[in-house]
This record gives C-alpha cells, sequence and structure tokens, in this order.
C-alpha cells in the first residue's frame, strides 16, 4: 500500500485565547495536499483565526503549525516572507489598495518579490487575471469602479500571480449575490485543479461548503467536532453539525 503524502499544513494542539476567551482549544488539524478544505463553523466560532495560523499572521498561544514541514510559529516577519510566498490568503474584503489601479494591484507583489520584467510583470498580470475571467479592459480600473464580485476575482487574481502552492479563502462568497458567489466557488474548484494547488476555505456558507469541499472541518466551542467528507457529514450524529446543516438545507 502506498504512503500518504506528509500534510501541506499541520496544527498539532493549538490554542488561542482572547482576553481570556478561549478561541481555539488545543485543535489539530491536517490539511491534505491538493485538496479543498473547508472550515465550517457559526460566526465568531474560530474559523479565520485557523486561517490566520496558517500563514503566520497569528501565532498559537501553545501548541505548533507547520507548513511543509517547516514550524512556523516562533519565526519573526522577516523569516515568515518565503512562507507567505507559498501561502496566499484571498481576505474577506478583498483587501486591495484603493489608490492603485486593477493593473498595479496584481503587480504590486511581482514587483516587490520578485526580478521580473515590466514586459514580463505586464504578461503574468493578464494572464492571472484571465483566470478569473477578467479581461484587459479592467487594467486601468481603480477598486472604487468594481462590483463585488469583481474586486474579489482581481484580489484572487493578486492572490495567485505568486505561485502559490497553498491558497487560503478567508469568507470568499460572503456579501455577494447567489449567482456570483456560485462565480466565486467555481473558479475556487477550478483553480485548485489548474494550478495544482492546496486550498483552504473558511465558510459559513452550506451551499458554498458542499460545492467547494473534498473534506469538511467543523469547528464548535474551540474544537474540531468533526472532519470527513461531505457525505461523511450528512450522516454524522454531531448534533451542532447536523443542526447547521439542516438550516442550511432549509435556506
Amino acid at each position: 500500500m502506498a504512503t500518504a503524502p506528509p500534510p501541506v499544513i499541520e496544527l498539532r494542539g493549538v490554542s488561542k485565547s482572547y482576553g481570556g476567551t478561549v478561541v481555539l482549544d488545543a485543535v489539530d488539524l491536517a490539511v491534505r495536499r491538493g485538496e479543498v478544505l473547508v472550515i465550517l463553523g457559526g460566526s465568531g466560532t474560530g474559523k479565520s483565526v485557523s486561517l490566520r495560523h496558517m500563514n503566520g499572521l497569528e501565532h498559537p498561544d501553545s501548541g505548533e503549525v507547520v507548513v511543509d514541514g517547516t514550524a512556523i510559529s516562533h519565526l519573526s516577519e522577516d523569516e515568515l516572507v518565503p512562507v507567505r510566498r507559498k501561502v496566499g490568503m484571498l481576505f474577506q474584503m478583498g483587501a486591495l489598495f484603493d489608490s492603485m489601479t486593477v493593473f498595479e494591484n496584481v503587480a504590486f507583489a511581482l514587483w516587490e518579490h520578485t526580478r521580473m520584467t515590466e514586459d514580463e510583470v505586464a504578461a503574468r498580470v493578464r494572464e492571472v487575471l484571465g483566470y478569473v475571467d477578467l479581461g484587459p479592459e479592467v487594467l486601468p480600473l481603480l477598486p472604487s469602479s468594481l462590483s463585488g464580485g469583481m474586486k474579489k476575482r482581481v484580489s484572487l487574481a493578486r492572490t495567485v500571480a505568486l505561485k502559490p502552492d497553498v491558497l487560503l479563502y478567508d469568507e470568499p462568497t460572503t456579501g455577494l449575490d447567489p449567482v456570483t458567489a456560485m462565480t466565486i466557488n467555481r473558479l475556487i474548484v477550478d483553480l485548485n485543479t489548474r494550478l495544482a494547488t492546496t486550498s483552504v476555505v473558511v465558510t459559513h456558507d452550506i451551499a458554498s461548503t458542499l460545492f467547494v469541499a473534498d473534506r469538511i472541518a467543523f469547528l464548535e466551542r474551540g474544537r474540531f467536532a468533526f472532519v470527513g467528507t461531505a457525505a461523511e457529514a450528512r450522516r454524522s450524529d454531531v448534533p451542532g453539525l447536523r443542526a447547521f446543516l439542516s438550516a442550511g438545507e432549509v435556506a
């Protein structure tokens, strides 16, 4: 029997508290290379906190985070730079620079972290915008002239510009209408296959979860109460997960 490859990201006994409130309570989680793992849970359950630990934006009070075999919890900001090139993140609100055009937003990381020529940067910007179905007509636009869905797509193009191994999505469909949200869901699945990446998606959206997930990790009261496939989730006897899935189906 072939040995399974090591996880690309692991949370090992990670705990995190804020002001005496426990958000993560000695959690363990392994993200398998090549999968789309959805961290599902209600608002305020620590989903985004879990995600931010995976690229060093948060550091655990105890426990360890391992990315591609490297323990990152005690690395400095400078030491985290190569880790963050491997692990790209799409923030909930997109986090585009308001004063920069679409071209400048997507090119920024290429200017900062590569030695590409201007022609190479321009070609890469057009390439990754093509991944998210945006054409050259958007290049001179400022974020203020973009719809919410277009902002998410530009942010996603910027995230993949440096060819990360892992993509982290923080509530990627929040604030979007159902049609636009499904467009983002399809892009998540398509990019994971096309770019041979690993994706971790944080959401409380059941429709999005069931569309994109290879596996689901359900976070409740600071612990992962369930980790498994969507089919296994539907058969689960975890009360909180059953209630969550039922509410989503009704909605």
